[in-house]
């Protein structure tokens, strides 16, 4: 008797992931999952195309998890981009008037809110939140890059990209740093100076609308990067103009505390706010309102702002189409 031959063991070619998906669509994880789900966040030409890719590959959609995702938390957790100190707190105008406009649409709705910082944001309950409102993009974007890992639906609190595909609300930060440079302007103001840290998109389009107008002008503002938004930053900033005997005359900074902090860097070197130098803020804090002298800054609606956020991200929870949004400035002009 020939002995039986055993059969070979068939290679099975594993199902690709939705990441291989993605990879081979040329799209993020997040638009593969849009696309399956039949989303109208992506266009129907994107999904037919997505759609087909995975019936090739055979990709096979985890039903479970997926139904296991449909059972909402009615939780959308807030993540603010920043880490706390004494010189730059959590109970500040940013993030607290944002928090409040967010708090306010959220409850009403009916949804908790699940508060927490970078450092908290791998923590269970974030992962299985309804959405995810982040409070600020990061330095080049990168906390937008981290949290869009998470999958879930994100509103973003900041500046819109021209390639940006994440829903984003925040202020016209361009038009806010061209009202600056027509207030220099209007007051003959000619050695400017920009104070803030351009590798945050909000500040980068403060900054180039400021050059812009300026440059209409024949002005080139001078520029000096400080990562920090604080009082002691502000001076720092000041203090290393006049180690250099840096001649100015106008002083745009990115925030109401830095703008302090220079001001008061100024009047130790025995210079007059605004006779000598006139300064501008952003932001329009209190602090900055009640301030000697008061500060003349650029105000944007953080409440407003914080309501939108809250709406866009119910409506992306929906599966609803969702646009991005800019909200108005203006120049407050006060004392400086």
């Amino acid at each position: 008797m020939s002995p039986v031959k055993k059969k070979q063991p068939v290679a099975v070619r594993p199902s690709p992931t939705m990441a291989d998906l993605a990879k081979l669509a040329g799209v993020s994880k997040i638009t593969i999952s849009r696309a399956l789900a039949d989303s109208p966040l992506v266009t129907l030409d994107t999904r037919e195309r997505i759609q087909a890719l995975a019936r090739k590959h055979g990709y096979k959609l985890n039903v479970s998890a997926r139904n296991l995702r449909l059972r909402r938390s009615h939780t959308v957790a807030v993540i603010v981009e920043m880490t706390p100190s004494s010189s730059r707190t959590m109970w500040d105008p940013y993030p607290l008037s944002l928090l409040g406009g967010i708090s306010q649409e959220l409850t009403s709705a009916g949804y908790s809110v699940l508060l927490t910082t970078r450092q908290g944001a791998a923590n269970a309950a974030v992962q299985a939140a309804d959405g995810v409102i982040l409070l600020g993009q990061g330095v080049r974007q990168d906390a937008v890059k981290l949290y869009d890992k998470m999958g879930l639906p994100m509103a973003v609190w900041g500046a819109e990209g021209d390639h940006d595909n994440h829903i984003v609300v925040g202020s016209d930060n361009r038009q806010g740093g061209i009202s600056v440079a027509e207030r220099f302007l209007s007051i003959g103001r000619r050695r400017p100076v920009f104070i803030g840290n351009s590798d945050h998109p909000e500040m980068a389009q403060r900054l180039h609308g400021f050059v812009d107008e300026l440059a209409g002008h024949g002005i080139k503002p001078l520029l000096l990067q400080r990562v920090d938004w604080t009082l002691d930053s502000g001076a720092d900033a000041v203090r290393s103009l006049a180690s250099r005997k840096v001649h100015f005359d106008s002083i745009f900074a990115c925030s109401d505390l830095l703008a302090m902090g220079a001001i008061r860097a100024l009047v130790e070197l025995g210079l007059s706010v605004p006779n000598d130098v006139s300064v501008v803020g952003y932001d329009d804090t209190p602090l900055g309102a009640s301030f000697l002298p008061p500060l003349s800054t650029v105000r944007q609606n953080w409440q407003e702002g914080g309501v939108l956020l809250a709406r866009k991200v119910l409506a992306l929870i929906q599966g609803q189409a969702v646009a991005s949004q800019m909200l108005p400035t203006s120049l407050i002009v006060r004392a400086t």
